[in-house]
């Protein structure tokens, strides 16, 4: 009998300890954020988007006119292939070998400094909006807020999802900070003293 009473005590004393935890995780507000919608939405993040477009035009633009070099150099070659002398034709095989190396480094350049820069700027929006996720979670009391599509995360009620309020929030809070970029205004210049 002793053994039966510890036996249900045991039971009762675990219950009770393992029905704690979820009721101070029901306590606990969870919310989520769409990080995509903030980078193709706050200004930070339009305005890095439009950074990295930039860049990548330019690139583009640089690529296609070593493309077209490259295509004008190699239709050279097929068209006056037969009346060039040997020497000739090497040479222009030999500019069309350097062309066609050039072109593919400055590929794997273009995007290896597309990708440094799409770290840099996402790197510099995380390190902006993070205080804000953190000031959005507090004012509406969430104690945890994850990233809905990499966390992991396969359904999340929308009520949940704080991503306009940081958008709003980090937008309020860029227009309303001084812009550290604006160069001051050069001091008056005085007249030497005589």
């Amino acid at each position: 009998m002793i053994g039966n009473r510890m036996i249900v005590a045991g039971a009762v004393a675990t219950a009770a300890l393992l029905a704690l935890p979820v009721t101070a995780q029901s306590a606990q507000k969870v919310g989520v954020i769409e990080v995509q919608r903030i980078v193709q939405e706050s200004a930070v993040g339009k305005e890095s988007l439009a950074r990295i477009q930039k860049v990548q035009v330019a690139k583009q633009e640089d690529l296609g006119k070593r493309q077209t070099e490259l295509r004008d150099l190699e239709k050279r070659i097929q068209e006056q292939g037969k009346s060039l002398s040997e020497e000739a034709m090497e040479k222009l095989q030999k500019d069309y070998q350097t062309k066609a190396l050039d072109l593919k480094r400055f590929q794997d350049d273009a995007q290896r400094e597309l990708e440094e820069l799409q770290r840099k700027e996402l790197g510099e929006l995380e390190r902006r909006v993070l205080p804000v996720i953190e000031a959005v979670s507090k004012e509406q009391g969430y104690s945890m807020v994850f990233n809905k599509f990499q966390s992991g995360l396969l359904h999340a009620d929308g009520s949940v999802d704080i991503t306009d309020a940081v958008i709003q929030k980090f937008n309020t809070a860029i227009a309303a900070a001084p812009k550290t970029d604006a160069k001051p205004a050069p001091a008056a210049a005085t007249a030497p003293k005589k």
